[in-house]
Order: C-alpha cells, then sequence, then structure tokens
C-alpha cells in the first residue's frame, strides 16, 4: 500500500514540475515576444510610432525597457496585462474610439519618467535641471518618438543651456 502510494506522489511531482516547468517557459517566451517592437508595431496605430523608434538613439532597447515598469517581475507582468486588456480592447472593439494622436496615461508617464530616471541618472548630474518640468518627458517628449521638440523657445537661446557645476 505505501509503495503504490510513494508512485503515485512521485507521478503527480513529476507532472506538476513538468507543467510548471512548461508554464514558465510559456511565461518567459510570452514575455520575451511581447517587449518587441515588432509585436508592438502589429497593432496597425503603433507604426509610426514604431517606426521613429527604431530610427533614434533607443533602438536597441525594447518598448518594454521604457513603457513597463523594471523593479520587479511582477509589477511588470501586472502592468503589462493591465496594458495588453486595454489595447486589445481599442484595437477590437474600441477601435472608433482610438485618437488620432496617443498619449500616455498618467500610470505610463510615471513609469516612463522612472525608466528614464533610472537610465540616465549617472548623466543627470552633469546637467542643471534645477529650471526643469515635473518629469523627463516634458521636455524630452521627443525621444525617441519624434513627437516634436517641446521645450520652451528661451531653451534655444545662446547661454541659455547651463551644465552644473562639477563636483570633487
Amino acid at each position: 500500500m505505501l509503495r503504490k502510494l510513494d508512485k503515485k506522489v512521485l507521478l503527480f511531482t513529476l507532472i506538476g514540475i513538468f507543467a510548471g516547468v512548461v508554464l514558465f517557459a510559456g511565461t518567459a517566451g510570452t514575455m520575451k515576444a511581447t517587449d518587441t517592437g515588432e509585436f508592438c508595431s502589429s497593432c496597425h496605430i503603433m507604426g509610426t510610432a514604431f517606426e521613429t523608434f527604431a530610427n533614434s538613439n533607443h533602438a536597441a532597447l525594447t518598448c518594454n525597457d521604457c513603457h513597463a515598469p523594471r523593479d520587479s517581475f511582477t509589477a511588470k507582468m501586472a502592468f503589462k496585462a493591465k496594458a495588453g486588456v486595454g489595447h486589445m480592447y481599442m484595437n477590437t472593439l474600441g477601435a472608433s474610439k482610438i485618437p488620432d494622436v496617443l498619449h500616455a496615461t498618467a500610470d505610463s508617464q510615471e513609469v516612463i519618467n522612472n525608466n528614464c530616471i533610472s537610465c540616465h541618472e549617472p548623466g543627470l548630474q552633469n546637467v542643471d535641471h534645477s529650471g526643469a518640468y515635473d518629469s523627463c518627458i516634458d521636455c524630452h517628449r521627443q525621444v525617441p518618438h519624434n513627437k516634436g521638440d517641446f521645450r520652451p523657445t528661451e531653451w534655444f537661446e545662446p547661454g541659455q543651456f547651463k551644465f552644473a557645476e562639477p563636483t570633487n
């Protein structure tokens, strides 16, 4: 009796491990595939965004390097799931509601800003940002999607761009 029970436990354990490996591999593969620009641009409304991104200095990154949280796998999964459901709805049932110009939601703007800082923090100390706006994209909106340069015109006057004082 004990031997039969041990074989069943072993069998179910092996099936569980196999299912876990398959599920993990499927999730990891899906996560990697849905991070690519090719996947994101498969929706017709993202074609221009992908084209401008592919020709930018950020082209080596994935869309989700900027557009999804990077602080934890769980946060990234939850964010991608929520955004994915919204994108699927808009591209199927809500296609008539898609605006001509896409804008990031407040949640997306926060994630994008945090990711800008995460990558560019070492260089931020070299430029004076004391007169900066609330987020990176307030001034750097054109990066990397060529959305026009929204910096105030006085920034283009000679002497207006200040480097920070060197720190010793």
